[in-house]
C-alpha cells in the first residue's frame, strides 16, 4: 500500500495545473496518467489560446503543455506515473492502479479527478468505414505523429473543435471539402470560421450526414438538409466525394471513477452529459474527492487549467498547506473562471453549472 497526500488522476491541462499548484503550496502529490506522455489534449493543439495572460493567451497549446509538464517534472514533491491506468476507487478510500504492469494500491488523503472527456460519435449507415475519424484522432495523427488522415476530408460539426481542426487540416495540405453543421448557425468562434470561409471552404448549416459510402474504405458521403425540427428534408441529398470524414460532434465527460466512488451525478446536456454535483471548491458529494476540467463539464482547455489551479490550491489547504497569498490566488482563480465564462459563448456553460454547483455537498 502506497500512502500519498494528494492523488491527481489525469495529466491533461486540469491535472497538470492541479498537481503544480498543490505542490507549490507544499503538498506531496502523486500524478497518474494512463497515456505514455503527459499533456492530454494540449499536445495536439497547435492553435493560439484566447483569454488573458494568466490563461496563456497568445500561446499555442503544445507550448503550454511543455511548460506545465516541465514545471511538474522539476518539482521534487510531485511523483509522476505514466502508462498507469486507474482501475478503481473503493469505499475505504483505496485506489487501485496498474503501475509498471503490476497491480498496486494507493491510499491518498485527498483525490483530484481530472480524467477529461471522450469523443461522441454519430449513427448513420457505414459509420464504421476506414477513413472515418473523431476530431481528436485526426489531431493526434497530424499534430503528434505527422500523418495526414486523408487527401480530401469532410468535417462534421462547426463548434470550436470542428472549425479549428478543419483549418489545421488546410494548413497540413488536406483538401477540406466542407463543414457540415446540424444547427442553423456556426457554434464556434467566428474568427475560426472566417479563416475557413476565406479559403473557400463551404459551411453547410442545417445539414447532417445521411450515409457514408465505400468499399473497403470511405469513398464519399451523402449529406442532406434538415428542417426546423431537425428532420431530413426529402430530395435535399448531396453526394460529396471524400476519402476522410471527421466527426467533431461533442465530448462526454469520463466519469466512470466518479460513479464507482459513489459521487452524486446529474445529467446536464450543456456540460456534455452526466457530471458530478460539486461545490464552489470543486468538492463532490464524497468529502475526499474533487474534480477539475472536462470530467466536471466540457469546456475550453483554458477553463480546465483554471479549475485545476483552484482544486489544487484548495485541496492543499485542507491538508494544512496554505501560503500567505492563498486567499488572493483562490480569488484570482474564481475571477478567471467568471471572465472565461462571460459573454454569449459562456451562457450555455453557466446555465449548466447552475444545475450542479451547490453550497453544501456531502
Amino acid at each position: 500500500m502506497i500512502e500519498v497526500e494528494i492523488l491527481v488522476i489525469g495529466a491533461g491541462p486540469a491535472g497538470l495545473m492541479a498537481a503544480m499548484h498543490a505542490a507549490e503550496a507544499g503538498a506531496k502529490v502523486l500524478l497518474i496518467e494512463r497515456a505514455d506522455r503527459l499533456g492530454g489534449q494540449l499536445i495536439k493543439q497547435t492553435h493560439k489560446f484566447f483569454g488573458s495572460k494568466a490563461e496563456y493567451a497568445g500561446e499555442r497549446g503544445v507550448y503550454i503543455a511543455d511548460k506545465l509538464i516541465h514545471a511538474c517534472e522539476e518539482m521534487a514533491n510531485i511523483t509522476i506515473w505514466k502508462n498507469t491506468p486507474v482501475l478503481g476507487i473503493y469505499p475505504d478510500g483505496v485506489v487501485t492502479v496498474l503501475y509498471q504492469n503490476e497491480f498496486s494500491t494507493v491510499k491518498p488523503k485527498q483525490i483530484i479527478i481530472a480524467t477529461g472527456a471522450s469523443e461522441k460519435t454519430m449513427a448513420f449507415p457505414n459509420n464504421d468505414l476506414p477513413g472515418i475519424y473523431g476530431a481528436g484522432a485526426v489531431q493526434t495523427l497530424m499534430n503528434v505523429h505527422g500523418v495526414l488522415p486523408a487527401k480530401r476530408i469532410l468535417m462534421v460539426g462547426a463548434g470550436n473543435i470542428g472549425v479549428i481542426v478543419a483549418y489545421q487540416l488546410l494548413q497540413a495540405g488536406v483538401d477540406v471539402a466542407g463543414v457540415v453543421e446540424a444547427a442553423p448557425k456556426v457554434g464556434g468562434y467566428q474568427v475560426h470560421a472566417a479563416k475557413l470561409q476565406r479559403h473557400g471552404v463551404p459551411i453547410y448549416t442545417s445539414h447532417s450526414v445521411k450515409a457514408a459510402h465505400g468499399n473497403p474504405c470511405l469513398e464519399g458521403v451523402t449529406i442532406c438538409k434538415l428542417d426546423q425540427d431537425w428532420q431530413p428534408i426529402e430530395g435535399s441529398e448531396q453526394y460529396i466525394e471524400v476519402d476522410g470524414l471527421c466527426l467533431a460532434v461533442g465530448l462526454s465527460p469520463l466519469t466512470e471513477l466518479l460513479w464507482q466512488a459513489g459521487c452524486e451525478m446529474k445529467f446536464v446536456g450543456e456540460l456534455g452529459g452526466y457530471v458530478p454535483l460539486r461545490d464552489d471548491n470543486l468538492k463532490t458529494t464524497q468529502d475526499h474527492i474533487f474534480v477539475a476540467g472536462d470530467v466536471s463539464g466540457v469546456e475550453e482547455a483554458s477553463a480546465a487549467m483554471v479549475e485545476g489551479k483552484l482544486a489544487g490550491l484548495h485541496v492543499a489547504s485542507l491538508l494544512g498547506y496554505k501560503k500567505d497569498d492563498f486567499s488572493d490566488n483562490l480569488h484570482s482563480a474564481r475571477e478567471q473562471l467568471i471572465a472565461l465564462r462571460s459573454g454569449p459563448a459562456g451562457a450555455k456553460i453557466c446555465s449548466g453549472l447552475s444545475k450542479v454547483i451547490v453550497k453544501e455537498v456531502g
